[in-house]
């Protein structure tokens, strides 16, 4: 069952649970009798976001099995002081506006107590009788319950979904208690941009942590046998296991990384160009030369076809500076070029850092998480939210996206339609 086959269940058992009747409630839900009768009832006074309410709960006694059982409402989380609806809106406030957990709780708190900030907004308003002590640990626990719910969906998550033939690859490093770095291992699919499950692992250069992220979201649904091509930063690691383990998927090098890795040499063939030189004449002489090569450096990288970047790649040589920059250049050339073979079509040149962006906003460098376990939880849970959440419709002055207004599992041909990451949670 995938995620979304999970989240129209669930979706469906909080419709009959609120389609049902006094009738429907006289049948034992342990054995099945409908030999029962009423046994008094309790009151409960859970928050709710329009404020606190007292909600009265009726029991049953079952003749047949000399059992007792409460009735359920889909409003209701048991054993909460809060109802689901204030728990999903903690969920989705820190993970679709990228806030704190303070401030989370304290937006809520404002709004169902009346207190606080409300009473910045309603400035005629007075102080409640009755005030809302929802914590910043309140909210981290309903989040980490989510992260654990995304983590126990993890198998079959992305059982059908699309046919990732080629992936993109990055990592984010975060920071946890103790001083401790880990670093967030990301594989998504360079044409819909499906996120498959994240994994904290200590470091990118070691062969183990790739092979556990394969290895995690060939347990989502992705079939290895089918992957033509992987977009990476070059780690060592991921070279490696991509060299034992998947011989037959070629490697593209992401050009934004190498041109940064080339900035440095650039400087020093322009100071070379330079040298001997002093005022504006030294300034004018290092522009050119780096222009020059940039020039050339732009023509082997953005080529359209192998023939052109041949050529370009012997022009650089022969440029007075660019010898060891061509050197360099042609140890990753064919890497460069991959996505030119029209047999990994939708290959990317760039590795997925862009959606870390989002990420970001809520890691906080790791310390609301603070431990390897919670970061876990918390990027599997990201990760499904993105899966879900449309992208934005109109695209921005340096921002635009390919397929503005749809979601990622839209893109890959399957629409949630009314299923939100919430009900995929089981929220």
């Amino acid at each position: 069952m995938n995620i979304i086959e999970r989240g129209k269940t669930h979706l469906q058992s909080l419709y009959s649970l609120s389609k049902r009747t006094a009738w429907d409630w006289k049948r034992c839900p342990t054995c099945g009798s409908s030999h029962t009768c009423c046994w008094g009832g309790y009151k409960r006074h859970p928050w709710f976001l329009d404020g606190r309410h007292e909600v009265r709960v009726q029991r049953h006694l079952c003749h047949n099995c000399d059992g007792t059982y409460s009735e359920g409402s889909a409003l209701l989380v048991r054993g909460s002081w809060y109802a689901r609806e204030v728990q999903r809106s903690a969920v989705d406030h820190w993970q679709h506006l990228g806030t704190s957990l303070r401030r989370t709780a304290e937006v809520l708190r404002s709004w169902m107590g009346r207190q606080e900030r409300w009473l910045l907004w309603h400035p005629l308003a007075e102080e409640p009788n009755e005030r809302c002590y929802l914590s910043a640990s309140t909210v981290h626990r309903w989040l980490d319950h989510a992260g654990k719910q995304a983590q126990a969906s993890v198998a079959g998550q992305l059982q059908g979904i699309g046919r990732a033939q080629t992936l993109g690859t990055d990592g984010l490093w975060a920071k946890l208690k103790g001083q401790v770095q880990r670093v967030v291992l990301l594989l998504a699919d360079s044409v819909s941009g499906l996120l498959y499950p994240p994994v904290v692992a200590e470091g990118e250069e070691s062969e183990r942590s790739w092979q556990q992220l394969f290895a995690q979201a060939q347990q989502a649904g992705l079939v290895l046998k089918t992957l033509r091509g992987v977009t990476s930063d070059g780690a060592q690691g991921l070279q490696a296991y991509l060299r034992r383990h998947l011989a037959w998927v070629q490697h593209q090098r992401c050009v934004w990384h190498l041109w940064r890795n080339l900035s440095p040499h650039l400087s020093r063939a322009a100071s070379q160009a330079a040298a001997g030189l002093n005022g504006e004449a030294a300034e004018q002489t290092r522009k050119q030369a780096r222009a020059e090569l940039t020039t050339l450096l732009h023509k082997i990288m953005d080529a359209q076809s192998y023939d052109q970047a041949e050529v370009a790649l012997a022009a650089l040589q022969g440029h007075p500076l660019g010898t060891a920059i061509a050197t360099l250049l042609n140890e990753h050339f064919d890497r460069v070029l991959v996505h030119l073979v029209a047999y990994y079509e939708g290959l990317q040149r760039v590795t997925p850092e862009w959606y870390w962006r989002d990420f970001r906003l809520r890691l906080s460098h790791g310390r609301n998480h603070r431990s390897d376990q919670r970061l876990q939880r918390a990027a599997l849970l990201w990760a499904i939210y993105h899966n879900f959440e449309p992208a934005q419709a109109r695209s921005e002055r340096k921002r635009h996206y390919r397929h503005p207004g749809q979601s990622a599992l839209q893109v890959a041909g399957v629409p949630p339609g009314q299923v939100s990451y919430l009900d995929a949670l089981g929220l």
